[in-house]
């Protein structure tokens, strides 16, 4: 069957990593995402960590299955082209800091104007209002405000940076990709399009539910390393072992607490599951030096099969070779026409109707220009001043 959103047009002016891994879901579901860059250097996550002409890992990442067009949106003409595609899209992602593309003549208002049933997604850091809508920032900064770093240490230590980017891929990807699909639905019932303004920090901040739950019951969060599924309680935790690699165990229910209390001989822990203060840290102590007794592979043979919430903490090499990942076909290898073979994560959602597979590869800048400015109608000779003109850019 064709993918689920076959048929959807989006038009694509993020860069970096939050709105083109929302639209990398969109496209790997079928929608033909148009990825619009600019006509100097794109975007810059291209070129992040690798010397041109090289693609970076990052950008092949998370562009895949998408078409580009290079356009240069600050001129009259670049404008029109934008707006011509705009006409029959169903959905515009852009990541500019508020006010920007208005003042580009593509924003909401323009796009509306033209297309009453557009679902126009503005991914920014705090959103469209409040005192920092104008400010510059990264995930960590957003994590910051939303009392989400300040949750992540162990005890006694400092924030410590993760590097999985929550608020880029939480607050900002998966959160926008909701939201569109959402907008969607309604259009369908409708008719009628919406704005969607998606504040990467708001985001984060409305998943940090755990920390709430603290504040709500005790008036006041815990130190980072101290709530209870943070550090503070012996069943849930990370336990280093003999051969300085890692080990988690989450037995937070009783009866997997008692599993993993028998499988390793210590019947006695058994009562203790939720103490607290002086007496959880003898407890982890204890723990601890059990899971310092054996090898990663050693505790992995004795207690994978054991039902009790255990895991050996693995890399991302480990993880590739995996056999649960490599049942669930997680990795998958593709070809790009400058970088050769490329490793890449697949489609995580497993549909028993839609196949949802690699079909194009990240493009280069511009590599559809050509192809997307025809279908507009525009001739040879009407594209080939447009990139005399530098409004439009083919695949450098």
């Amino acid at each position: 069957m064709e993918k689920p959103l076959t048929g959807i047009r989006v038009l694509d002016l993020t860069r970096l990593l939050p709105g083109p891994v929302c639209t990398l879901h969109l496209a790997d579901m079928g929608a033909d995402v148009i990825k619009i860059e600019d006509t100097q250097e794109g975007d810059y996550a291209r070129w992040m960590g690798v010397i041109k002409p090289r693609q970076s890992g990052y950008f092949l990442a998370v562009n895949r299955n998408k078409r580009a067009l290079s356009l240069d949106l600050r001129h009259p003409k670049g404008k029109e082209i934008f707006l011509k595609l705009a006409e029959t899209a169903d959905v515009i992602v852009e990541s500019f800091r508020p006010e920007v593309v208005d003042k580009l003549g593509i924003g909401y208002a323009s796009v509306k104007a033209i297309n009453p049933k557009i679902v126009y997604c503005a991914i920014t850091g705090y959103g469209q209002t409040g005192p920092y809508k104008f400010r510059a920032g990264h995930d960590l900064n957003y994590c910051s405000y939303a009392g989400v770093a300040d949750q992540i240490g162990e005890r006694g230590g400092a924030p410590i940076i993760p590097n999985f980017q929550i608020a880029d891929l939480a607050g900002g990807a998966l959160s926008a990709a909701m939201g569109i699909l959402a907008a969607l639905i309604a259009v369908s019932r409708t008719g009628v399009g919406t704005y969607i303004d998606v504040s990467m920090t708001d985001c984060t901040l409305a998943h940090n539910v755990v920390p709430l739950s603290t504040l709500v019951r005790e008036g006041k969060t815990q130190p980072r390393g101290e709530d209870f599924i943070s550090g503070a309680l012996p069943c849930y935790g990370v336990y280093k072992t003999q051969d300085a690699r890692y080990v988690a165990l989450s037995a937070l229910e009783g009866k997997f607490w008692k599993t993993f209390c028998q499988a390793v001989q210590h019947p006695e822990w058994i009562p203790h599951l939720w103490v607290t203060g002086e007496q959880a840290q003898q407890l982890q102590a204890e723990v601890a030096a059990l899971f310092a007794s054996k090898t990663q592979a050693q505790w992995v043979a004795e207690l994978t099969d054991v039902d009790c919430c255990f895991a050996p903490i693995l890399s991302l090499e480990d993880a590739q070779q995996d056999p649960q990942f490599q049942e669930r076909q997680m990795f998958v290898k593709t070809q790009h026409p400058t970088e050769g073979e490329v490793l890449q994560f697949a489609f995580p959602i497993k549909f028993s109707a839609f196949a949802c597979e690699v079909e194009r590869h990240a493009p280069l800048l511009g590599e559809h220009s050509a192809e997307i400015i025809a279908q507009l109608g525009y001739a040879a000779d009407e594209i080939k001043q447009l990139q005399t003109a530098g409004v439009l850019k083919t695949v450098v």
